[in-house]
């Protein structure tokens, strides 16, 4: 067979040339039509708010779906996003020049602090309408807040910490309750625990954020114009209320570890993103002096939460010196900055400007830039005007990015929805690890991808990486459809010509014996596929010439039993001489046609076990189907041989109760052979009657006198009630066997007597033994003295039978004895049978006036009735028609000859002109003739009760209706 492999390469540089040809017409390598029917929504989607501010706007903060704005010098307004339209005012009440310098609102939309340029600070709580001072916080102009968001609540921020424009990090906590509604002092304490400070001393704190990893550790970020603090420490359990000084207190005597960087815009701010379902931020973005420092937070670090750091700088068109970034937001991949009079989105995997915003001068300045942490949205405003962004799908085209920067998981991951983006990046994946010589995973991922299969198989062989080939092969194997039959042949064919060629490779390489026995674990796993069963059955012949051709007997015996083709295993192991295992095969899965097929080999090598195999298959295997090996096995004549011929027969038909003739002629002939006494016993066990014989008589007959076995012909005889035959050869063997035949036909005395006549004969002419045949008198009560005498010769004296004559003479007596006390009953009986008839003649019965018919239920003098014994009386008419159609037909039709007749009689003679003594005379005539015919009548019509005798039996089983009439009677009835 040539080599499926070499054909298929040649098959292989046909279809690239196709595959060139289709490339120059335009035919796209993905089977995936990348067309869009409507423009896509960018990711950021604007809206401006219907909503015009009576005064400017000073500062605005957004949490938890609760907007915050301050208006003019002293209003505040509040708006709850999920009610737009239930807007609340509060005023400040402020009399002097006072203004709001910044506002923070919590994560929970619930505490409110304004900071205002005078150095004071005001509290709003969302439940309360009346604005409250911080008295405590008087005297610094606060520049960031850091909330608790793991203890703060509704009514109580728990600790929080306050940063200053002095570098000063002071712990406070706010809590309103019942009790303190007419209190001054909403702030518990107001405690200094660090002071930030850069190279020229100190610098404002520009934002701060707590967090909570592992273990109860506590992570404080801190920034300054410059620099980004970390406070890391451990609170004691059950501490988290008494608050942060004991974090701040680790680092009191050195500072705690920052980043710097030289370039300063005089301000700095930090935004975080935490995805949804998550209380930690996942991610950071500070926005400083040199560019945007971002990374990632890992909790599980010991001294730094920080990780993945890199910065990115300000896209070219933004002239920091002229044009200072305001504000910056972090999302899932993209940081936006807020510039004067636009928005830029940068994409934190490339650093690449994704989306930029210009804003129109009518609505001035742009001032500030807020996320809402919960909800996601995004607010920018200016003095006269607020915009609201929404993120849409911002992961649409970050697989694009991660598979640029080669992380082909991650980009995976983002378009696992979408498959013609999951194959452009399987293939540039497949591409990539193809490039770095990492064949095996490149053969994974082109196998996935809608690429030309035949480019992909000829780069493997190209490259000489057959273990690739394989490997790619497997796979778009196991992705092809049920339907694709066409290919699925091609490839597993394909796949064992290449598995029969590494194994023939590495069989011989003791140093790859480790190798080889893996490849060969896989490709039993490949035959062995329930996948794969169906293709390999159907073209299994091609199969087995490949591993014929490879000369790999092993793995086509493994196949074989896969595609449970016995025949051919058992083959195999009978001609490697492995008897054992061929019948153990056959044992195991009981396929009567290998046991025909196999047994007449089987036997004559391990007979007793091909024996004990056939009786454990029991009604399974047809008996005489196996007769042609036993009689090849047993035709070598050894004992052990045949007594396992006959072991077999005697289980069919002592315990399967065979009927086959063919298998019981075969028993007789191995024990006619072998076992004369256990063919005896067998024909004795068989029984006497022809019928119930299973065996052939003439056939057995012809065996047993072939080979002297006398008894048993004697037997046979007896079956075949061939008693003469019976009796001559039994008087060879044995007269007392001869005289057991002589007794058999029980019903025939002539006979009988005939067969013990032979006897006699041969007792005294054959062993002249006068006392024998007197015996055989006394033996059967047919014979007589004067049967036997003529057998006897002339000088042979009347005293030896002379008891013979005397018991003869008496026997005679005694039966003329017995005729005589016959006779003498015979007349007594004669007797009382005369009497007994005069004694009927005399009976009579009585019938009342009024007695009825039981037929017609009419009086019954009134007509010619019949009176029975059983008590039951009819008119004559009325008991012939009850009994006439019951009658057999010829008894119907002698009764209505009878009838005629019988009216013929009982017609007026019409010749008048007779003399008188000739019509006496014939009168007399016609009286006793009529009489007759009135008896005969008799006889048939009343010959028993109607009700009573065995007519009425008879019919019990005929319907009450005739079914032809049946009909016309139910007609009747409607």
């Amino acid at each position: 067979m040539a080599s499926i492999l070499d054909e298929y390469e040649d098959s292989l540089s046909r279809s690239a040339s196709l595959q060139q040809s289709r490339a120059s017409v335009g035919i796209p390598h993905s089977g995936y039509v990348n067309a869009r029917l409507e423009k896509e929504t960018p990711i950021f989607n604007k809206q401006r708010i219907d909503f015009t501010p009576p005064e400017k706007i000073n500062s605005l903060v957004v949490s938890c779906n609760q907007l915050c704005m301050s208006l003019g010098r002293d209003t505040l307004f509040r708006i709850d996003l999920g009610k737009a339209d239930e807007p609340n005012q509060v005023e400040l009440g402020r009399k002097d020049e006072a203004r709001v310098y910044k506002m923070f609102l919590d994560h929970t939309g619930s505490h409110l602090v304004i900071a205002l340029n005078t150095s004071e600070c005001l509290y709003l709580n969302r439940s309360a309408q009346k604005v409250r001072t911080l008295s405590r916080w008087k005297g610094h102009l606060i520049e960031s807040v850091g909330w608790n968001k793991f203890l703060g609540s509704e009514t109580n921020t728990g600790p929080i910490l306050v940063g200053t424009a002095q570098g000063q990090i002071y712990e406070a906590e706010i809590s309103v309750s019942e009790g303190s509604l007419f209190s001054t002092n909403l702030d518990q304490y107001f405690r200094l625990v660090y002071t930030l400070e850069e190279e020229a001393g100190p610098t404002p704190v520009c934002c701060l954020e707590i967090e909570r990893g592992l273990d109860g550790k506590c992570f404080i970020i801190a920034t300054t114009r410059k620099r980004l603090f970390q406070f890391v420490g451990k609170v004691p359990e059950g501490a988290e209320q008494q608050g942060f000084g004991f974090v701040f207190g680790m680092h009191a005597d050195h500072l705690p570890s920052f980043r710097e960087f030289p370039a300063s815009f005089g301000y700095s701010e930090i935004a975080f993103y935490t995805p949804k379902l998550r209380s930690s931020p996942r991610s950071f973005a500070w926005m400083m002096g040199n560019g945007v420092l971002y990374g990632t937070l890992d909790y599980g670090r010991p001294d730094s939460i920080l990780s993945d750091e890199r910065v990115w700088e300000y896209p070219s068109d933004v002239d920091v010196a002229a044009n200072k970034p305001i504000s910056i937001v972090l999302t899932q991949f993209h940081f936006l900055l807020l510039l004067p009079d636009r928005v830029k989105a940068v994409c934190t995997l490339n650093g690449q400007v994704v989306f930029q915003d210009l804003f129109l001068e009518k609505f001035g300045s742009l001032k500030c830039m807020i996320k809402d942490p919960t909800v996601g949205q995004i607010w920018i405003y200016t003095e006269k005007v607020v915009f609201r962004y929404h993120v849409q799908r911002e992961s649409r085209d970050v697989w694009k990015m991660y598979m640029n920067i080669n992380k082909f998981d991650l980009a995976k991951e983002y378009c696992k929805d979408r498959p013609e983006c999951l194959d452009i990046v399987l293939a540039r994946e497949a591409e990539h690890s193809f490039q770095n010589k990492r064949y095996l995973d490149s053969a994974k991922c082109y196998a996935l991808t809608q690429n030309y299969f035949e480019e992909i198989a000829l780069k493997f062989i190209e490259a000489k990486q057959e273990e690739a080939l394989m490997e790619f092969l497997l796979k778009k194997l196991a992705s092809l459809k049920s339907s694709e039959k066409t290919q699925t042949t091609l490839l597993t064919t394909w796949l064992t010509e290449l598995y029969l060629n590494r194994l023939g490779a590495l069989e011989g390489n003791t140093s790859k014996r480790n190798l080889f026995e893996a490849t060969r674990e896989k490709f039993c796993s490949f035959l062995s596929s329930p996948r794969n069963k169906e293709c390999l059955f159907n073209n299994r012949a091609s199969i087995y010439e490949l591993l014929a051709s490879h000369g790999d007997t092993e793995h086509m015996v493994y196949f074989s039993v896969i595609m449970q083709d016995y025949e051919r295993v058992v083959a195999h192991h009978c001609q490697h001489d492995d008897y054992d295992e061929a019948l153990n095969i056959l044992t195991r899965h009981r396929d009567e046609k290998l046991f025909y097929k196999f047994s007449p080999v089987l036997i004559q090598h391990i007979p007793k076990k091909v024996v004990d195999a056939w009786i454990s298959m029991g009604t399974k295997l047809d008996a005489r189907k196996l007769i042609p090996a036993l009689v090849n096995y047993s035709q070598s004549g050894s004992t052990q041989q045949i007594s396992e011929a006959i072991r077999y027969m005697e289980f069919c038909v002592c315990e399967l109760e065979e009927t086959e003739q063919a298998i019981h002629n075969y028993l007789l002939s191995l024990y006619a052979l072998c076992r004369p006494d256990s063919l005896l016993s067998y024909l004795k066990q068989a029984g006497a009657n022809p019928n119930r014989i299973h065996y052939d008589l003439k056939y057995a007959l012809r065996l047993c006198a072939e080979h002297g076995h006398h008894r048993a012909c004697v037997h046979v005889y007896k079956v075949m009630e061939l008693y003469e035959e019976a009796v001559d050869l039994a008087l060879q063997v044995d007269v007392d066997l001869a005289k057991s035949c002589a007794d058999l036909p029980e019903e025939d005395e002539e006979l009988r007597k005939k067969l013990w006549l032979k006897i006699a004969r041969h007792v005294v002419q054959e062993e002249k033994d006068v006392k024998k045949a007197m015996a055989c008198l006394s033996s059967c009560n047919l014979l007589k003295i004067e049967d036997v005498l003529p057998f006897f010769p002339d000088f042979v004296t009347i005293d030896h039978f002379k008891e013979a004559i005397c018991n003869s003479l008496e026997d005679y007596n005694r039966h003329i004895e017995e005729l005589k006390r016959e006779m003498e009953e015979a007349t007594q009986s004669a007797k009382r049978i005369r009497e007994d008839i005069q004694e009927m003649r005399n009976k009579y019965g009585s019938v009342e006036p009024q007695e009825k018919c039981a037929a017609c239920d009419f009086p019954l003098l009134n007509r010619p009735f019949y009176l029975f014994l059983c008590g039951h009386m009819f008119h004559y008419d009325c008991l012939f028609q009850a009994v006439f159609p019951n009658l057999p037909a010829y008894k119907q039709a002698k009764l209505e000859d009878l009838q005629k007749k019988l009216g013929a009689t009982s017609q007026p003679s019409k010749a008048h002109h007779r003399p008188k003594d000739t019509d006496a005379t014939s009168m007399g005539k016609g009286q006793q003739s009529r009489e007759q015919i009135k008896a005969d009548i008799d006889d048939i019509v009343a010959a028993e009760c109607v009700y009573c005798g065995e007519l009425m039996i008879r019919s019990i089983d005929k319907p009450f209706i005739d079914p032809q009439k049946y009909e016309e009677e139910r007609q009747s009835w409607l």
